[in-house]
């Protein structure tokens, strides 16, 4: 037997199933879709959440409340941690330079940082946003914390 013999197993391959192709197939006639009704016909199909014609589920419950879906500002996180691992001395960590290391896919997001983990370099932190126990963090190991304008 060859290294390059390679085929599916027994029995992991179909016959496609053929309907609609007389009544001797077996899927003849009504081809899987049962006598008369809606689905039935060409064309007749009902979006989810259908019922019947009755008023449907989401349109009887009111709609209350207010949402900040529309408005929210999504940021990506870094823990100082990671930013640890990555930089030298002396760096500055922003946008660009998070780009360039391979932490940040896109120049648009926001930026946040977290105080998570251990901090020893001096840098400096040119970000959307620090949490308060990075800014001590950053500043305790001699670095400088700016925050881009908005």
């Amino acid at each position: 037997m060859s290294d390059f013999d390679l085929h599916a197993p027994e029995g992991a391959t179909k016959k496609k199933r053929i309907i609609g192709r007389g009544s001797s197939s077996g899927r003849g006639t009504t081809a899987g879709r049962g006598h008369k009704g809606q689905h039935s016909r060409s064309g007749g199909k009902s979006y989810v959440g259908f019922e019947g014609g009755q008023m449907p589920l989401y349109r009887r419950i009111a709609k209350r409340g207010f949402s900040n879906y529309f408005f929210r500002k999504d940021y990506e996180v870094f823990n100082l941690s990671q930013i640890e691992l990555r930089y030298k001395d002396g760096e500055t960590v922003n946008k660009q330079s998070l780009i360039l290391k391979g932490l940040l896919k896109k120049a648009s997001a926001l930026v946040k940082v977290l105080g998570d983990g251990d901090f020893t370099r001096k840098l400096t932190v040119n970000v959307d946003k620090v949490s308060a126990s990075a800014k001590e963090k950053i500043e305790k190991a001699g670095g400088t914390v700016v925050l881009a304008a908005e």
